[in-house]
């Protein structure tokens, strides 16, 4: 059943509509991990690592919304299930350990998680450049904000 109908051939509909599911699920994925990331992480620079990792978790949450919102908006139902999200989302390669994080490692979690995002986030803006540039104006958008969020994170440990 399709109940919303997108302007959009079948063909750019799948290509969009997959660039926006994947990076649906990456996002939610990205404020998953740094949330655990958040909850866990000590050491001496753990003040500032903790309140850095929540803008990643605001930044990865507020994206998701508008991602899905756009996905709907074309027709296509987004699937943000954990399941869903834990069988297709590329941060599942990012080790994240069980128990207390050393902000050092924390740091680098993130920047590893935010470089695989950003990385498929690219290949995204490039995929929906002809089909659909509202679509990927917001692949933009994001991606602009998760490369300012992994800036800051590879200067945290440089």
């Amino acid at each position: 059943m399709s109940v919303v109908k997108s302007s959009l051939s079948d063909a750019d509909l799948r290509t969009v509509g997959g660039a926006l599911q994947g990076a649906l699920v990456d996002l939610v994925d990205l404020a998953l991990v740094a949330k655990q990331v958040h909850w866990n992480v000590v050491g001496p620079r753990f003040r500032s690592v903790h309140l850095q990792l929540d803008e990643v978790v605001v930044t990865a949450r507020q994206h998701s919304d508008i991602v899905a919102e756009r996905a709907s908006a074309l027709g296509v139902t987004p699937d943000g299930r954990s399941a869903t999200v834990a069988s297709t989302s590329a941060i599942g390669a990012v080790p994240v350990p069980d128990g207390w994080i050393k902000d050092k490692d924390a740091v680098e979690i993130l920047v590893q998680a935010l470089g695989t995002v950003v990385t498929r986030m690219r290949e995204r803006v490039l995929a929906t450049a002809e089909p659909d540039p509202v679509s990927q104006d917001v692949l933009i958008g994001l991606t602009a904000d998760l490369e300012k969020h992994a800036w800051m994170f590879q200067a945290e440990s440089a």
